[in-house]
């Protein structure tokens, strides 16, 4: 973490999510061969990546696919909802009409 933050930094993102996948990959009883053979992901790739959380985000993606988590992609930046109609019909304004 960034000493003058406490927020985390991509960094410290990448490394946690690189030690979840390396936890989820021992879960599945796999070796980081066989992740990287099922994946497409090269085995020295996998390797890097459980050490020091450095991978593409297509390799990233194919790991994730394997181990059943890709579908957390997809929700990643989605539009938060406009709640402001929602908010019109519990509204007093609207209620006292």
């Amino acid at each position: 973490m960034n000493r003058f933050s406490i927020s985390k930094l991509p960094s410290d993102v990448l490394k946690d999510i690189a030690e979840k996948c390396r936890q989820l990959r021992k879960e599945s009883k796999m070796s980081q061969a066989e992740l990287a053979e099922r994946s497409g992901v090269s085995h020295g790739s996998v390797k890097r990546f459980e050490r020091t959380g450095k991978i593409s985000f297509e390799s990233l993606l194919k790991l994730a696919h394997i181990l059943g988590r890709l579908s957390e992609f997809e929700s990643l930046f989605l539009q938060k909802e406009d709640l402001s109609k929602i908010e019109k019909l519990f509204s007093d304004k609207t209620r006292n009409k």
